[in-house]
């Protein structure tokens, strides 16, 4: 059975909000939790961006079951590997073992914020499996020093490790970080329903392992407030990855969706309450072979009534996926 998760999107909603949604999710019955690390909203209207990991820290004193997840961090620019590895075991020490450590390259839209510039995805893809090398060695515990091509590591130690280590996994959106997550994660994280990226995931040593996916929903009563809400703050997801992952901030990412229309947003989201439309959002996801998908409800004002829905009606519908 696949099972369905809760986003934490800090996009849209501040510190406080956040937790008491998870914990709401929880309380619904959410199999698990993800969470967002951006230092800015994608879209001015989204009109967040909370520290991520304060959020997972209060959210892991709030909940007692649901697992977290980061989906996901970058190990490479905004935050050195390092300093990744210490905050995800504290954080594991936190949830109590509820923790996994969702990594990936990144965008330009949060990781220019510290002036190192915006390399190459080649660059990136490589900065992230030097990135996981260290994490991975300081999870083993004693002191690490590492001189690599990306990143030095000068006698750091984790002093405090948990006795169940992070899961670690990867966002993929093409065959090379497929295979670099299938040699390095522990599950692999996509938010497209695409087969071929499991299977490139399973060619290089992913099989057997955790799949997660991504779906960003809009509930309303009011299938014409739904369609707006989605269209004014998720639009800019109907954009190609490559383009995604190189504009360097809201304002560009509000150009570059100006001729997305209501339409087009209604198309790819599923809007209203009807509950056979958000599960045959959800079916090319189970079809491909994620075991688990992660529904984002859009609109941070709108995340009580969408939970309470997705208890009475949504959940049970998607159990029998």
């Amino acid at each position: 059975m696949v099972q369905i998760g809760y986003t934490m999107m800090t996009e849209q909603a501040g510190p406080r909000e956040l937790v008491a949604h998870v914990v709401a999710a929880e309380k619904a019955g959410f199999d698990f939790s993800v969470t967002s690390d951006h230092f800015f909203p994608w879209l001015a209207s989204q009109g967040h961006a909370p520290y991520a990991w304060s959020v997972l820290g209060a959210a892991a004193q709030a909940t007692s079951r649901i697992p977290l997840m980061t989906y996901v961090t970058c190990p490479t620019t905004r935050y050195h590997p390092a300093v990744v590895a210490q905050k995800a075991a504290t954080t594991q020490l936190l949830a109590e073992g509820r923790f996994r450590l969702g990594l990936g390259s990144g965008e330009n839209l949060n990781e220019h914020v510290v002036g190192g510039g915006w390399p190459s995805a080649q660059t990136r893809l490589e900065m992230l499996e030097e990135a996981v090398e260290i994490i991975r060695a300081l999870f083993e515990g004693g002191n690490v020093n590492h001189r690599g091509t990306h990143f030095d590591v000068d006698n750091a130690r984790l002093w405090d490790l948990p006795e169940t280590l992070p899961p670690i996994g990867l966002a993929v959106s093409g065959a090379r970080s497929a295979k670099l997550a299938g040699r390095v994660a522990d599950l692999v994280i996509a938010t497209e329903p695409r087969a071929e990226l499991l299977e490139s995931f399973d060619r290089a040593g992913g099989a057997g392992k955790a799949r997660v996916g991504q779906l960003p929903v809009c509930y309303d009563p009011d299938p014409q407030a739904a369609r707006a809400r989605a269209h004014d703050q998720f639009r800019w997801a109907l954009g190609a990855w490559p383009v995604n992952s190189e504009l360097p901030g809201p304002v560009a990412f509000d150009r570059a969706t100006a001729q997305v229309t209501v339409e087009d947003v209604a198309a790819a989201v599923p809007c209203g309450d009807r509950v056979a439309d958000f599960v045959e959002a959800v079916r090319p996801y189970a079809a491909a072979g994620f075991t688990e998908i992660a529904l984002v409800q859009v609109g941070g004002a709108h995340q009580q009534p969408f939970i309470d829905w997705a208890e009475r009606e949504l959940l049970p519908a998607l159990r029998r996926l």
